[in-house]
């Protein structure tokens, strides 16, 4: 098993057993608002099983004057697209569980993403699932803000970064706002 293989099968655990417990929202702190501007395209998620729920930023984005978007995958390969999304937009299953927006939504280019995390670092290096889409995503938009958005529980004392990957600018948990 790889390190790495291992790092996410215990930030998986860790996560899920703090989901099972109450616990608060995830914050939207005002070093987050900072980042927003009418008009920005804030991409999202919709979270899966215990994976942390970015809701409480996307309402701080609607509130800002920005747009928001959702990723739109269509296999292991192919690089996802972000797609304009509104709360009460249609939705689709797609792979790996996902729901996202159907295939024929607007294609736009994020100014800020939301990404869920398996696990991340205090140098604000991320752990993801594994299939490489955010890492493309990232590299193809690089001037988006890359915010992470995890429970406190997922955050590991180091994680070594691949050289494709790049760090975020951010983490949101429920506790706090952590950043470079």
């Amino acid at each position: 098993m790889s390190e790495k293989t291992r790092l996410r099968a215990a930030a998986r655990a860790a996560r899920a057993a703090f989901v099972a417990m109450r616990h608060p929202p995830i914050r939207a702190d005002d070093r987050f608002l900072a980042l927003l501007s009418p008009g920005y395209v804030v991409a999202s998620y919709v979270p899966i099983g215990a994976e942390a729920d970015p809701t409480p930023l996307e309402r701080a984005a609607l509130a800002a004057g920005c747009s928001l978007a959702l990723p739109h995958v269509v296999d292991r390969a192919t690089p996802l697209r972000f797609l304009h999304w509104t709360p009460d937009g249609v939705l689709e299953q797609g792979p790996f569980g996902l729901r996202q927006p159907t295939d024929d939504g607007v294609v736009v280019t994020p100014d800020v993403v939301l990404t869920p995390l398996v696990a991340f670092d205090g140098q604000l290096n991320r752990l993801g699932q594994g299939a490489g889409h955010y890492d493309r995503a990232f590299a193809a938009f690089p001037l988006a803000k890359r915010i992470g958005v995890a429970w406190s529980v997922q955050r590991l004392e180091l994680l070594h970064a691949d050289p494709w990957d790049m760090p975020l600018h951010a983490v949101a948990t429920e506790k706090e706002w952590i950043a470079a």
